[in-house]
């Protein structure tokens, strides 16, 4: 019987579709990971390059597309405005929960978010508890640009602005749009996360993730999906000649 023909029988069509249907699936998935390299790259490029370029002061000079700039060194000299700081929620040092405190930082060109670090829950760490970590009137914050996000793809909590116009004092994420609605000025869309001294042990610490600039798995991983793929593409055929009628 012609391979065809039997693979599209009344016996075996079901069959065959599933195994199609694997195949496409397998396809998709590596595919998937070759889109996920190319992200990886992309960021690790973007990494690079922006360790790469010279120290950002922002005192001086305020980019229009300071967006584009995240994990870029920044400096910057101004007051903060304790009164608008807020927290971000679940957030832990040395295995303690706490918060870290976003305060917003006036200069001569404007105000601009800071990570300033985590510091401890006290009871519901209401934000009069916060002024405990007021700092000097003037300050120079030398770190890096990030970028806000909101709620993640997967998992998380988003944010929502409380309906009656009042303040979100502590906030799952730090999601500089959203933020800067309740600010009273306008502020930067990127914040400062300061660098970090690991023998910073007094509140608020700052915090510097740790950065694998690699491209991981994600190459491997796209070749076996596709080696799946062309098994029971090629070899489903072949199961299928020496099956009997």
């Amino acid at each position: 019987m012609n391979i065809l023909r039997k693979m599209f029988s009344r016996k075996w069509v079901l069959t065959t579709l599933l195994a199609f249907a694997g195949t496409a699936i397998c396809i998709r998935l590596g595919i998937w990971q070759l889109d996920r390299l190319e992200q990886r790259r992309a960021f690790n490029h973007q990494v690079e390059s922006m360790r790469a370029a010279e120290l950002l002061d922002l005192n001086s000079e305020v980019p229009e597309d300071i967006a584009s700039m995240e994990w870029r060194a920044v400096t910057i000299t101004g007051n903060y405005d304790f009164e608008n700081q807020v927290a971000l929620r679940n957030q832990y040092n040395a295995g303690l929960y706490g918060f870290h405190i976003i305060t917003p930082l006036l200069f001569d060109g404007g105000a601009v978010l800071v990570d300033r670090g985590w510091i401890p829950a006290e009871s519901d760490s209401p934000p009069a508890e916060w002024r405990m970590y007021d700092e000097d009137e003037q300050v120079t914050v030398t770190g890096q640009i990030r970028l806000g996000h909101g709620k993640p793809a997967f998992g998380g909590v988003a944010d929502a602005l409380p309906v009656d116009g009042s303040k979100l004092n502590v906030w799952n994420n730090l999601d500089v749009e959203k933020i800067s609605t309740q600010m009273p000025y306008p502020i930067l869309n990127v914040y400062i996360q300061p660098n970090a001294d690991v023998g910073d042990t007094v509140p608020p610490i700052p915090f510097q993730p740790t950065i694998e600039l690699t491209e991981g798995s994600h190459f491997g991983y796209a070749l076996q999906w596709f080696t799946f793929a062309t098994i029971l593409f090629v070899g489903y055929p072949f199961f299928l000649q020496k099956q009997d009628d």
